[in-house]
């Protein structure tokens, strides 16, 4: 990979974490990464560009993280049905954002 690529890479990172902490809410975070996610696959970006988002931009803004630490809150309060539905539907819904981000980019295109 080029130097420059990893300087993009790092200037995406630097943006995607001040979004992040600006933000400051996990659910809201998830969200939005997974429709841009969406968004920005559908654009058929080049190698470089897609690495760039993906593994600069996407990887900071959005908080795997702080998902499992809300899922590990609920499973230490031993509410294994509450466990459930919440694991299954951030996931379900972050996967419909993702979809509607992808379907929307296509449209614009």
């Amino acid at each position: 990979m080029k130097i420059k690529n990893c300087i993009y890479i790092l200037l995406a990172c630097y943006a995607a974490s001040f979004l992040r902490i600006s933000i400051n809410n996990n659910f809201i975070v998830s969200i939005i990464g997974s429709f841009l996610l969406g968004f920005v696959k559908a654009k058929r970006l080049s190698y470089s560009r897609e690495k760039i988002m993906l593994s600069g931009f996407f990887s900071c803004f959005t908080s795997f993280s702080g998902f499992i630490y809300f899922l590990y809150q609920i499973f230490n309060q031993e509410d294994f049905m509450k466990f459930i539905f919440w694991c299954n539907f951030i996931i379900l819904l972050n996967l419909f954002f993702m979809y509607c981000g992808f379907c929307i980019s296509r449209k614009i295109i």
